[in-house]
């Protein structure tokens, strides 16, 4: 059984420097007074915030700092640009019109980076499934 996740649940990011807390909107989407994630939540810096500072050295900002002090990688701050949606959610489930986002999900930064979901912001599964 696959945990759902809610707003308020940690991000970490494969490149980034901090954990992030996701937000979700609650567009008629709230179970138990928290609104519910579903793969579309993929917003910069409205659904997934910085992470701090990018190590990516696909990053043109982690690139750029890094040219100027001369090749040490050099972090810079971090905006989130998603490749996409989160994968692989659950379909069976859908949440705001889209299928609904599970513990298990990730989502791909266009630098390379992967976000992932440390806590899912509750400890029970779904009773919608």
């Amino acid at each position: 059984m696959k945990l759902y996740v809610f707003g308020g649940a940690v991000l970490t990011c494969s490149f980034g420097m901090a954990p992030a807390v996701l937000n979700v909107l609650p567009v008629s989407r709230v179970v138990s007074g928290t609104p519910q994630a579903s793969v579309a939540d993929t917003v910069p810096l409205v659904n997934i915030p910085s992470f701090g500072l990018c190590r990516c050295p696909s990053n043109p900002a982690v690139a750029a700092a890094t040219a100027a002090a001369l090749g040490v990688l050099t972090p810079a701050p971090c905006i989130p640009v998603p490749a996409g949606v989160w994968t692989p959610g659950n379909p069976k489930v859908l949440t705001g019109g889209k299928p609904a986002l599970t513990a298990d999900s990730r989502l791909m930064c266009i630098y390379g980076g992967t976000v992932q979901i440390g806590n899912p912001g509750t400890t029970a599964v779904s009773a919608r499934e």
